[in-house]
């Protein structure tokens, strides 16, 4: 199980059935049907805040317990927006730059590191532009033992020891945001959840964000996972995800109303409004490098007419679940859907579709 690698922006707004959903309910469940998904959810924003979300199905197939606004969902790699704003927490007290080389956080292992990954800087890091491999073997080393932080150190020494690419180049790799997450355990002598809590998460009052898996093992309290075949996973609860080692690059769960709390900031950042950090952070996290390329930090940067130019997108699955959002700052709103699917077989367009179907039909402002 590995967060998606999701990275195509396909939303140019899909062909709309000839009967029209009368609301957004309503057209969230015509598309869960089509797709044959468990659950679906879906909420529309703007720079003020949830406007309107809505969710249908169930938390697992074969029951008939509805799934709830209330519920978590797992958002995978759009984890990655929020460990690249916790490192712009750090740029902001002036305590990292953008620019600062990753070895210098590791020098204990500069002398095994071949001369090419030396002057690799974090930006490259939340690029993907660093070389690093893709995925290592996250369950060897959640295996291996040790804490978290030791854990993501010994991943931070297996990269930098054997880069896969070229620096400057592109290539997704998870291992960046693990690389990412272990400057910050560096920068804090936390481990990287605790400073996700109290860098991201309590500053914008997301009260129900977490890490992992959800629900309480063997009970049907929370979506329950479900492969792309829609078959639901065997288990569920906090251990039913990738290793915790990866937690950077996309374990964080919480509702679709905290979601949007994060996803607000990042709107009301792009839009030049006031926001938890300084306009240049987003100004950084939502600009591609290089310019020509269309990856920031944590974003996928594309063009965009219902967007009026610029729109940020990002999605993530475990496997089991899918998440996609989409920002649109010059227009000052965003879309997301979720389900407790993963893949991208029916998970993918169902979430394609539904974020489309919300972009052609807003919802009155309140």
């Amino acid at each position: 199980m590995r967060p998606g690698h999701f990275l195509v922006a396909l939303l140019m707004l899909p062909a709309l059935s000839h009967a029209e959903p009368a609301d957004l309910q309503s057209a969230l469940e015509a598309i869960r049907v089509k797709h044959h998904l468990p659950a679906l959810g879906a909420a529309y924003f703007t720079t003020d805040g949830l406007i309107e979300q809505a969710v249908t199905g169930v938390r697992k197939a074969g029951t008939d317990i509805p799934a709830t606004t209330e519920d978590l969902w797992h958002l995978g790699s759009d984890t990655k927006a929020m460990t690249a704003t916790a490192l712009a927490t750090y740029v902001r007290d002036r305590k990292l730059s953008w620019d600062s080389r990753i070895i210098s956080f590791f020098l204990e292992d500069a002398a095994l590191a071949p001369d090419r990954v030396k002057d690799i800087t974090l930006s490259q890091i939340l690029s993907h532009r660093a070389g690093m491999i893709e995925d290592l073997d996250w369950r060897a080393i959640a295996t291996g033992g040790g804490s978290l932080t030791r854990q993501r150190l010994a991943a931070v020494r297996m990269a930098l020891k054997s880069p896969k690419y070229p620096a400057g180049d592109f290539h997704y790799s998870n291992t960046d945001y693990v690389i990412a997450g272990a400057i910050l355990e560096k920068l804090s002598g936390e481990p990287w959840e605790k400073v996700m809590m109290d860098r991201v998460f309590t500053p914008l009052h997301m009260n129900s964000a977490g890490f992992g898996g959800t629900g309480t093992p063997g009970q049907v309290d929370e979506p329950w996972p479900h492969f792309k075949t829609g078959q639901p996973a065997p288990a569920n609860g906090p251990d039913t995800d990738n290793p915790e080692v990866m937690g950077p690059a996309g374990t964080v769960h919480c509702t679709i109303a905290d979601w949007v709390r994060f996803l607000t900031d990042q709107l009301r950042g792009g839009a030049g409004l006031p926001a938890m950090l300084p306009a240049a952070m987003y100004g950084a996290m939502q600009s591609p490098h290089p310019p020509d390329g269309d990856y920031g930090y944590g974003w996928l940067i594309a063009d965009r007419d219902w967007a009026g130019g610029k729109a940020l997108n990002h999605a993530g699955s475990n496997t089991m679940n899918f998440a996609d959002c989409w920002l649109a700052p010059n227009r000052k709103f965003g879309v997301l859907a979720v389900t407790n699917e993963g893949g991208d077989t029916e998970a993918f367009p169902a979430c394609d579709e539904a974020v489309g179907w919300l972009i052609e039909h807003p919802p009155a402002p309140r």
